[in-house]
């Protein structure tokens, strides 16, 4: 899985150069796709068990947005700095490097899951990565993490905030609040908007009366950029800016990541708000997968590469299911404590 970003010369790289684009090389490629890959191949299989009756509660897929957490783990620093998202949370994981059967146990409500099978979708958490956590309340994670990024400059560690959310949630009161705090103490702080177009089910035209939510920060200061979310690369190669900046003490960056997800908010949700014409449009032009296979294919990667990545990842959701399958459900003593009081 993806992990702090190691820097290495043109010539070390071997760097596939293609006009316009930014670079990486072979290697790194191939390891984005596979991570992006698994990202699809795993949310496709637990709409699947949703729609089978394994997963309840809610479950909002991260189907089209996978360049968006591959690019910007690219710069964190695993189980140093912290990383926190809203509901849509599963692609974020396994970029982090969670273990998939641990994620898959958790969808599913077994023990073998990353909280036990207590927490669900929407409620993961993994210390060693640095993952802090989907939360269900929309924005309440963007507070938290401004905490994380205070507690990394408080304890003088140079670690780094990455806090995610989107932009049905770039309204919420706390996120202004969290802003003003962050800019105020310079707080390590990335704030990456994945702005999917339609938060719940309205066009960001018709809830913002500013669409431009890289800029949002410009009354307290914060700078600001957007970043074509469906390039792995624009993503890397922005947060490392971003990271950069943060670690040298300047505080708090805002990434307005433009992106598309493809299934509707959740899986109860129809999405007849937009029409099958716009998302197939996005699948045919801007998809972050079929982005990557072009830049592989103009690095000479064979299709034998790829399949056999492919059947790798194959491979590996298939033993997450079969994970959780044969993963127990809690003990009932899990969801009591006894507690007593002395007279």
């Amino acid at each position: 899985m993806a992990k702090a970003a190691v820097q290495k010369s043109s010539s070390e790289q071997g760097e596939i150069r293609i006009p316009n684009t930014p670079q990486a090389s072979k290697e790194d490629l191939l390891r984005y796709y596979r991570e992006m890959v698994l990202i699809r191949r795993f949310e496709e299989r637990a709409g699947q068990l949703y729609g089978m009756g394994l997963i309840g509660g809610f479950c909002h897929l991260y189907i089209g947005q996978e360049a968006v957490a591959v690019g910007v783990q690219e710069s964190v620093k695993q189980g140093h700095d912290k990383i926190i998202t809203g509901y849509r949370d599963h692609g974020h994981m396994l970029a982090a490097g969670m273990d998939p059967n641990a994620v898959m146990a958790e969808l599913t409500g077994r023990a073998g899951g990353s909280s036990k099978g207590k927490g669900g979708s929407m409620h993961m958490f993994d210390v060693p990565t640095g993952f802090y956590g989907g939360h269900g309340i929309v924005g309440a994670q963007v507070a938290l993490g401004t905490g994380l990024a205070f507690a990394g400059k408080y304890r003088g560690d140079d670690s780094v905030s990455f806090v995610y959310f989107g932009d049905g949630a770039s309204n919420q009161g706390q996120v202004y609040e969290s802003f003003n705090m962050a800019q105020l103490w310079k707080l390590p702080a990335i704030y990456i908007i994945e702005n999917n177009e339609y938060a719940m089910g309205t066009a960001i035209d018709r809830a913002s009366s500013t669409t431009e939510l890289y800029m949002r920060g410009a009354s307290f200061g914060i700078p600001g950029e957007q970043v074509d979310g469906m390039d792995v690369l624009a993503v890397r190669d922005a947060t490392a800016r971003a990271v950069a900046r943060a670690r040298a003490g300047e505080g708090p960056y805002i990434l307005e990541v433009k992106t598309y997800r493809y299934r509707g908010h959740s899986m109860s949700d129809p999405a007849k708000y937009r029409s099958k014409e716009e998302v197939d449009e996005v699948k045919k032009t801007r998809d972050p997968i079929d982005h990557i296979k072009m830049l592989l294919a103009a690095a000479k990667v064979t299709e034998d590469e790829l399949k056999a990545v492919d059947n790798e990842v194959k491979a590996i959701v298939a033993e997450s299911v079969q994970f959780a399958q044969e993963s127990p459900e809690p003990d009932p003593s899990e969801l009591y404590t006894d507690v007593y009081v002395e007279a």
